[in-house]
């Protein structure tokens, strides 16, 4: 809703509710050992609210996003004085604890707290996983190569021609202007594969773009997963940016987790996720994200295997079972001290 033109009443009524439902939580937070606050606790400007909590508490301070940066979306522009970016600097400097979601976010934080830990992106990997058809596959090494552009000799010509392969992208209306970083090169898959594609994009329903054709779905909760499964590949375009930086890969990570082929931008944390066409493909320029687009059109073999290989490296890596102890470490050590 909040990213949607209009709906200034039901927007404001969200921000004042939000002032009694944090009232609340601050009086009852005296019944608990530690308090976590995630990102911010109010929509708005103000840090009141993590003062009282910092003065009465224990807290652990946690980010995912270059939050310290303005990237209000076009629709609520005209309310971005209602922010306040330096709030993210107070809110590190206050906490007993800080996790940071990767390491440009974590130097960010070292400027301000001697207690800063990186603890990734976390996928809960019996939620997010393949269709059962791909359960208990297994993974096989590809060829690595040495920067993002697929060769053409790489390229097969068994394209599916019973299927539409399924190009997707997931996210809100704010970020879809990183999934229009990569319509030129989807124009063109669309002018070279004639009725053999699909593009889906999962977010805002009534999403349409000139010239490309679009399957577009509203996000849900209860259909996102069975979204993403339907996806042959998942695309996370970005530009390079401080605000790119900051960001956790959970967009890629969440395609990987249901074992989709996934092709990022090489812009931050990506590059940490994704070994190029082993478990996944890097792409910048337009010609690259052509290419790499190609190739995972035309072998279905390739794309099962960087799919099965992306979802290992997020059941080791990313996923809530192989991060749970960073956590409890951090809880535990606030506790005892």
């Amino acid at each position: 809703m909040f990213y949607h033109p209009g709906n200034y009443v039901k927007k404001a009524g969200v921000i004042f509710r939000s002032f009694f439902i944090r009232w609340k939580d601050l009086q009852r937070a005296k019944h608990f050992d530690l308090v976590f606050i995630q990102r911010e606790a109010l929509l708005i400007g103000s840090s009141w609210f993590e003062k009282q909590f910092y003065k009465r508490h224990k807290v652990i301070f946690d980010f995912d996003d270059s939050i310290w940066l303005l990237d209000t979306s076009p629709e609520n522009k005209k309310f971005e004085f209602l922010k306040d970016p330096g709030k993210t600097r107070r809110n590190i400097t206050h906490a007993h604890a800080v996790i940071a979601g990767n390491a440009f976010l974590a130097d960010y934080a070292n400027r301000f707290n001697p207690s800063v830990y990186i603890i990734p992106t976390t996928i809960d990997t019996e939620l997010h996983k393949p269709v059962p058809s791909m359960q208990g596959a297994t993974t096989t090494h590809l060829p690595h190569a040495g920067d993002c552009a697929i060769p053409h000799s790489a390229i097969s010509h068994d394209t599916q021609h019973d299927k539409k392969i399924v190009i997707g992208w997931s996210g809100s209306i704010s970020t879809i202007k990183h999934f229009e970083l990569a319509v030129p090169a989807l124009k063109k898959l669309q002018e070279r594969y004639p009725g053999k594609t699909e593009i889906h994009v999962i977010g805002q329903g009534s999403y349409t773009h000139p010239g490309l054709e679009i399957v577009s779905k509203h996000w849900s909760a209860a259909t996102e997963v069975e979204n993403l499964q339907a996806f042959d590949i998942g695309i996370m375009p970005l530009p390079d940016d401080e605000w790119v930086k900051g960001k956790c890969g959970l967009k890629g990570l969440s395609y990987m987790a249901c074992g989709v082929a996934t092709v990022m931008s090489p812009v931050g944390v990506n590059t940490d996720i994704i070994q190029h066409n082993t478990n996944g493909l890097l792409a910048s320029t337009n010609e690259e994200w052509f290419e790499a687009l190609s190739y995972l059109i035309e072998n279905p073999a390739i794309r099962a295997k960087l799919g099965l290989a992306g979802r290992q490296t997020v059941v080791e890596k990313y996923s809530v079972e192989a991060n749970k102890h960073k956590y409890l470490s951090v809880l535990k050590s606030l506790i005892k001290s």
